[in-house]
């Protein structure tokens, strides 16, 4: 009965895919849903960035085992995240009426810092797409006994089927449904498994000493640790596609700023719910916690819950992974069809781009799909492309938006010695995380560049900034 829930989810979310479609009929509506989304629409996408499987079932794990402390990166950071970009980002980047956010490092600085940026940002997405396809094949194969090449099939012809053909359109509609499963979803199994548990004291009276610990121990290696892990998604994911898409659609500037501190609201809330889901299962069901932690509530759910228990939790768990797996296609795909493809051609229309843009995702997910395939720990994936934007696009983002000064040369000397500096202390190993280190050159190089080498591209970007506001 479970598997036949599962198979009519994946067919529902094909075909509401296949209803958004209808209102695709420019490469914008493709990319941006044609900045249409009402507040609680572009809200919900924002909140599904990256609300999948290590939300629920790795920050579960990682909470139970180390606290408070071990649960900083995510959901803290990747609520910092959305609210930044609401305070800072969003207003400034939907003026510009761009489709990418590579697009921007056209406008503020030249040609050859949107190629550089577009070819860094795109390989940072497989990893991350993998991981969500691996994550999702784990699950098919612990319900229904599905080999993991086949799962890993399933999850990326389902995801490219409603991606493909409806774009930003289909991962908006499908992300407010599938928000609403997930809610439900948590909610109804935290409620039944703390009526369970019985009361707070017994919940919290087998925790060691420590573990709702906020900061960090007072010496120079824990707080690196914990700097890192607030940036990291914090403000690591603010130069990334998924994210500007998902503002760009908005329909107003407005709407995209309260989407974004809706969304951080409701990823900080709804991101502790699992939390609580696993504190409620180690008191309960203690002897589950052996093997895999990330596998902890899916086993726990499968063996100690009722049918309607075990539809709801799946089916927010694959609602997680399906919204954030969409989402992430679909960012490196436009990226590509924008920024890569179409200065090349010689005839670019809107057919061609959008022609373009819908080849994009099924390449995008091949190739995602591959390296599944050949790496299957979703950690492994997942740190590959953790921190590549923080370290190479932070900097110039924001010292381009906010610094007059700031110049082509300097945005690429950002660029080229942060992920340098960062490879470099990834290959050697560094007790201080390598990210910080990367942070800090990118933004020395940025300093340098545009003092030696200063321009007025401060100028044609207001320029620009008039004139789209104009229009």
């Amino acid at each position: 009965m479970l598997i036949t829930f599962i198979i009519l989810y994946l067919f529902g979310t094909v075909a509401i895919g296949w209803w958004a479609s209808r209102r695709v009929k420019t490469a914008k509506d493709f990319a941006l849903a044609g900045r249409n989304l009402p507040l609680i629409v572009a809200a919900s996408a924002l909140f599904a960035t990256w609300f999948g499987s290590e939300t629920i079932m790795g920050a579960s794990s990682e909470f139970i085992e180390n606290g408070v402390i071990g649960i900083i990166e995510d959901p803290f950071g990747a609520a910092l995240c959305l609210v930044l970009v609401g305070l800072f980002f969003a207003r400034p980047l939907y003026r510009l009426n761009i489709i990418t956010f590579n697009d921007f490092f056209r406008i503020r600085f030249n040609r050859r810092t949107e190629l550089i940026s577009a070819i860094f940002m795109v390989p940072s997405y497989f990893g991350w797409i993998a991981a969500q396809l691996v994550a999702m094949a784990i699950l098919l194969n612990a319900i229904a006994n599905i080999p993991l090449f086949w799962g890993i099939m399933i999850c990326t012809l389902v995801v490219v089927a409603y991606t493909y053909i409806g774009g930003m359109w289909a991962v908006s509609v499908t992300d407010f449904v599938q928000t609403i499963m997930i809610l439900l979803g948590l909610i109804i199994l935290a409620a039944q498994l703390f009526a369970e548990v019985g009361s707070f004291d017994r919940l919290i009276e087998g925790v060691p000493e420590g573990f709702f610990r906020f900061t960090p121990e007072p010496d120079l290696h824990h707080i690196a640790h914990y700097i890192a892990a607030w940036i990291t998604i914090g403000l690591g994911s603010i130069p990334q596609q998924d994210i500007f898409q998902r503002v760009m659609a908005a329909k107003s500037a407005n709407t995209a700023v309260k989407a974004s501190y809706l969304g951080g609201v409701g990823y900080l809330v709804i991101g502790l719910i699992p939390l609580f889901i696993g504190l409620c299962g180690k008191v309960l069901y203690p002897e589950i916690h052996t093997g895999d932690p990330q596998m902890v509530l899916p086993q726990m759910v499968l063996q100690h819950s009722n049918l309607f228990l075990q539809i709801l939790f799946f089916g927010a768990l694959l609602s997680a992974i399906l919204s954030t797996t969409s989402g992430a296609i679909l960012a490196p795909a436009t990226v590509i069809g924008e920024n890569l493809i179409r200065p090349y051609l010689k005839e670019a229309t809107d057919k061609k781009i959008l022609q373009m843009m819908r080849w994009s995702v099924v390449g995008v997910a091949i190739c995602s799909a591959i390296m599944a395939n050949w790496n299957s720990n979703i950690f492994d994936l997942v740190s590959q492309s953790s921190a590549l934007s923080l370290v190479s696009l932070f900097i110039p983002l924001t010292a381009g938006l906010y610094w007059k000064k700031a110049s082509c040369t300097g945005a690429l000397a950002a660029i080229f010695a942060g992920m340098g500096i960062w490879v470099v202390c990834e290959i050697i190993g560094t007790e201080i995380p390598s990210l910080i280190y990367g942070g800090l050159a990118s933004w020395a190089g940025m300093l340098i560049g545009s003092w030696l080498i200063p321009d007025q591209s401060y100028v044609g970007f207001t320029s620009s900034l008039r004139s789209t506001s104009a229009k």
